[in-house]
């Protein structure tokens, strides 16, 4: 039997790229680190049902990285965490740990982010986050890391000083080297990855120049060029991934399930978290108004004006940005954000008949979630566990290739 890969994921919400890792059946998680509750119970359930790990509500540890130390050694009676045995403890009982995956929250790295916030996030305390994914790191050594993030890292300066050469003079510091043009190579497009959604990612790999058995650099770009390249796979569309789901239509009147209003059908059914948001009669004709133009090729609201006027036309109000969109059936979708959780108004069904925004099991689709991933919790929580996760499916691709990396440098 070969020895998985032992693994530690940080930042893990509710586990899209430690899913993805386990898909490959070639490594084992250890502990996976969030301090939100609802993501913590899903990656529980999780890893317990699916993944069939016992010990599964230990190897998930709800608690605040930035208390580092406390996170590697172990605390005590905490008002919110409880008591804890620490992760080290863990690593020392299974001999090590060979990688560390994980990506700090991105907001803050987000060029969304930074347009929304008035001081373009530059006192957001999640630019730092890095520095606690850098003390465990630094702590346990690994082979290498996995460090998960938006483009937008490229860009974000807090304190006039780049994010990226922090993070790379830091890791540096520590023995890691990583890629010295993170723009060509570390910038993927999960399209290429079989995810039915636009959505590009910064992969940075992070090599332990102590144990590879090559120059760094040499590897890194073996890695990015020829490694990684060989798992893409053809690009979805939104019919591919979600027109087979249960047809979800508009009520003449709204009706009361278990203290709940639908506005429209909604049946129980053996695939779960495909529930219908709760949308106002205004809305379900604007919804039916965007579609139609679009199935009958009329494309009246084709344009980002356009859509601004009729935003105009039916709220009163003025909006810098177009708030409607429609997914098409034959592209990948935009990206699923964590902002689903507000509204759904820029990910609309392509179905003119269903008129309604997407649901949460089809927006998990679209991050490439199988059905039997279940999301707890709100369909609040589960909006925006689903938009802020790794797709599972991109995760595997980057399991898969970091496994062939580490036989082939770390023999």
């Amino acid at each position: 039997m070969i020895e998985k890969i032992k693994t530690i994921d940080l930042f893990a919400g509710c586990g899209g790229l430690s899913d993805g890792f386990e898909q490959t059946n070639l490594y084992e998680t250890l502990a996976c680190v969030e301090w939100e509750k609802e993501p913590c119970k899903t990656l529980a359930k999780r890893l317990k049902e699916k993944w069939n790990y016992e010990n599964a509500y230990e190897t998930v540890f709800q608690f605040d990285i930035q208390r580092t130390e406390d996170l590697i050694n172990g605390w005590e009676n905490d008002p919110i965490y409880g008591t804890s045995i620490g992760i080290n403890e863990i690593v020392k009982k299974n001999g090590g740990i060979d990688v560390l995956i994980g990506g700090p929250p991105c907001q803050a790295y987000s060029i969304a982010g930074r347009i929304r916030d008035q001081n373009g996030m530059n006192d957001d305390y999640r630019n730092f986050l890095f520095e606690s994914y850098l003390k465990v790191v630094d702590h346990f050594q690994p082979k290498a890391f996995i460090f998960e993030n938006v483009p937008g890292l490229l860009s974000a300066s807090p304190g006039g000083l780049s994010i990226v050469d922090r993070i790379t003079e830091a890791f540096a510091e520590k023995g890691y080297e990583i890629t010295n043009n993170l723009r060509e190579n570390a910038l993927i497009d999960c399209t290429k990855f079989g995810v039915p959604q636009a959505r590009k990612r910064m992969v940075i790999l992070g090599v332990n120049k102590n144990l590879i058995n090559e120059n760094p650099a040499i590897a890194l770009h073996d890695f990015y060029n020829f490694i990684f390249p060989k798992y893409q796979s053809s690009p979805k569309t939104v019919k591919e991934a979600i027109s087979d789901l249960p047809k979800l239509h508009p009520l003449e009147n709204p009706v009361t399930i278990s203290k709940r209003k639908f506005s429209h059908t909604y049946k129980p059914t053996e695939i779960q978290n495909h529930i219908p948001r709760m949308h106002s009669k205004r809305d379900i004709g604007t919804f039916e108004l965007l579609t139609s133009d679009i199935e009958s090729g009329q494309n009246k609201y084709a344009s980002v004006e356009a859509l601004k006027n009729l935003y105009f036309d039916i709220t009163g109000k003025r909006s810098n940005i177009h708030k409607y969109h429609v997914l098409k059936w034959d592209k990948p979708s935009n990206t699923i954000p964590a902002h689903l959780y507000k509204d759904g108004l820029r990910h609309i069904h392509p179905d003119p008949k269903q008129a309604r925004t997407i649901t949460v099991r089809e927006a998990g689709r679209l991050q490439s979630f199988d059905d039997d991933f279940i999301f707890t919790g709100s369909s609040s929580d589960q909006y925006k566990m689903v938009g802020n996760a790794v797709p599972p499916k991109f995760a595997k691709a980057i399991a898969l290739a970091l496994n062939e990396f580490l036989n082939k440098y770390y023999a």
